[in-house]
């Protein structure tokens, strides 16, 4: 215990000595700005120690710092130079150290920052990288127009859409100034299969519900002006699914005068139709082949060429189909044989060509040559047998549900034969004069349309011995439709 006693008091002398061995000075003073203003929070360290001080609201400080030895006393705030002093103080010594900072001044690498927004337009621009994270079953940009206000579609599987109550024929859309024409449909409301627009080839989009610029056109609905890229470099890219699969390819020359982008797309709705509570064999088919090209022939002249090509084929054959319904007192059975089958194909061929030319920053002229064909087959012969039965709803019978007598049976019967085709040419100029401040737009367009279409479609009901509309010496046809037609016109706008 003595020795630990010892070994304790010579430890506690040893600190004692060292501490009253170490011996220090002050400095204190007052931090200002090029403008003799007082800085407050200005950090006051000495290099290479823990200890350190701040200013208060008039600037002043005051430091406690080790004599006899050469200190750095820096001085830094974010808003300005940082200041360094050396210095040696002598064993409690009070030093003034005033300091006047200088601000601060970092260049930055210049950013340019461009307005691409059209404020003067209804116009809502769309990202067309959202096209890839919407799921929808047509993959194209209208199931994210579908998602706008005032937008709206009869089925998930159809590309057409229609604005503020709008048919689905009254909606502009332009690829690079060129418009497009929607499959005319001999059947009103019937889907195409493909949109025309090819998402793997666009840059960017912009959509309208109403009160667009009249540069668009006369329709009321709605435009969809679309943009296709033009690519610097050599790409591509494939995509595969169970509904059908896309590629696209796109490059350039070295210069930058040529460029291309092409794309090819399948698809099939098979898998998802044969779903819906219409049982048969559905065999849809969709396919189109688009391209994209220009050429810069001068600096200040550019020609391309649109190209498209698209196939729309529909099969189907319906099945046997039953059901139940009624009440607890009146049970009935309800079921239908079918015989026969539908077969439609759409298709459409279109080209562009155009020519842009820009005399000077200030003006720019553009002249576009289109052709458009559209050719409509519909043909089906479908007959469905029904028969309605009374079923047996006695409530632990060993025959509920089973029928007990025939109460119903009748045919109907439809058939068609419908054929359009479709040729619509135009050549189009429209131009842009941008000076003292003024924009001013012009546009001269000629269309020449035919339409040579046949149709011939009738129905008939046959019930229980009698057909309707009834008759005691015929057997006549509910519905009959037969009409064959050319219509020519010309437009000048």
């Amino acid at each position: 215990m003595q020795i630990l006693r010892s070994i304790l008091i010579f430890i506690l002398t040893s600190i004692t000595a060292i501490s009253f061995g170490q011996e220090y000075a002050t400095i204190y003073g007052k931090v200002i700005n090029r403008n003799n203003k007082p800085v407050e929070f200005v950090n006051v360290l000495v290099f290479g120690y823990s200890s350190g001080t701040s200013t208060d609201r008039n600037g002043e400080y005051s430091l406690r710092i080790p004599a006899n030895k050469d200190l750095k006393i820096i001085f830094s705030h974010i808003e300005f130079n940082k200041q360094e002093i050396k210095i040696l103080a002598k064993p409690n010594e009070s030093i003034l150290l005033n300091q006047k900072l200088n601000l601060e001044i970092t260049n930055l690498i210049q950013v340019d920052i461009k307005d691409k927004d059209r404020r003067r337009i209804n116009v809502t621009k769309i990202d067309p990288k959202t096209i890839k994270v919407i799921p929808n079953t047509s993959g194209g940009i209208e199931a994210i127009l579908k998602t706008l206000p005032g937008v709206s579609s009869n089925n998930e599987f159809s590309t057409q859409y229609s604005v503020r109550g709008g048919n689905y024929d009254e909606n502009l859309v332009y690829v690079n100034d060129i418009e497009v024409y929607r499959p005319m449909l001999i059947r009103s409301g019937q889907q195409e299969g493909l949109s025309f627009v090819n998402s793997d080839m666009v840059s960017s989009i912009e959509f309208s519900a109403g009160g667009f610029d009249a540069k668009y056109g006369d329709k009321m609905s709605s435009v969809l002006d679309i943009r296709y890229l033009k690519p610097t470099e050599f790409g591509g890219s494939v995509s595969a699914s169970m509904l059908g699969g896309s590629v696209h390819l796109q490059g350039s020359t070295n210069d930058h005068r040529f460029t291309h982008i092409t794309g090819i797309r399948y698809k099939t709705m098979s898998y998802l139709l044969n779903s819906l509570d219409t049982k048969g064999d559905y065999k849809p088919s969709f396919s189109d082949l688009q391209t994209y090209i220009t050429y810069d022939v001068t600096d200040r002249f550019e020609i391309g060429v649109l190209g498209n090509i698209s196939k729309n084929k529909y099969y189907f054959a319906p099945t046997d189909r039953e059901t139940t319904f009624g009440t607890v007192t009146t049970a009935l059975g309800f079921k239908v044989y079918f015989d026969g089958q539908e077969a439609d194909e759409y298709s459409t061929y279109m080209g562009a060509v155009f020519g842009n030319y820009k005399p000077n920053s200030n003006v720019n002229l553009k002249f576009i040559a289109s052709a458009y064909t559209a050719v409509e087959k519909e043909s089906f012969d479908i007959q469905g047998q029904y028969y309605i039965n009374e079923l047996d709803k006695e409530i632990g019978s060993d025959n509920l549900g089973d029928s007990l007598m025939n109460i119903g049976v009748g045919t109907y019967l439809t058939h068609a034969r419908n054929y359009l085709t479709s040729n619509v040419a135009n050549v189009y100029h429209k131009g842009q004069l941008i000076k003292n401040g003024h924009n001013i737009m012009w546009g001269l367009k000629a269309q020449h349309e035919i339409t040579d279409y046949s149709f011939n479609e009738w129905e008939m009901r046959d019930s229980s011995g009698y057909s309707i509309p009834y008759s005691d010496t015929i057997v006549g046809l509910a519905n009959t439709y037969i009409s064959e037609n050319i219509v020519e016109s010309n437009r000048f706008s």
